[in-house]
């Protein structure tokens, strides 16, 4: 079943300029990219982004992270995307990721990760449209 998921650079990726890198891996792994832009989120942008979690005790940290900086979002399409996206990050501590996995190479803790993605059909959907308008999804 081709669909949709959001994924996001973060800001410690872009930061380190890795944004041409995971493109690059994305597009190699058969994603289409639907729509993608730069963003910067503020600490009320990303509370609302995260608001899921903020009961957590994350919350605080990965808000201030996510808003530290510019990142990457990107609605990808693929047969089965959310799977297969998730798959390519690998698990959120890049001490448990499997080899080749995108956090394995370039996450630098469990909160400086490199990549998001949509967990399940209904988080995706909320997620799309967090960032992005139907007009500017191709």
């Amino acid at each position: 079943m081709i669909e949709r998921t959001l994924a996001i650079i973060k800001p410690d990726a872009v930061e380190r300029r890795l944004t041409g890198t995971i493109i690059a891996r994305i597009e190699a792994e058969g994603f289409q990219i639907r729509a993608m832009k730069r963003v910067h989120l503020s600490k009320a942008q990303a509370e609302g982004f995260y608001a899921v979690h903020r009961e957590r005790p994350f919350f605080a940290s990965l808000t201030a992270f996510m808003s530290s900086g510019p990142a990457i979002v990107v609605v990808l399409e693929s047969a089965d995307a959310i799977r297969k996206w998730r798959a390519l990050m690998g698990a959120t501590d890049p001490a448990k990721a499997d080899p080749g996995t995108l956090r394995k190479e370039f996450a630098q803790s469990i909160e400086r990760n490199a990549t998001h993605g949509s967990d399940a059909p209904d988080t995706a959907a909320y997620e799309i449209g967090y960032f992005f308008s139907g007009t500017e999804l191709i």
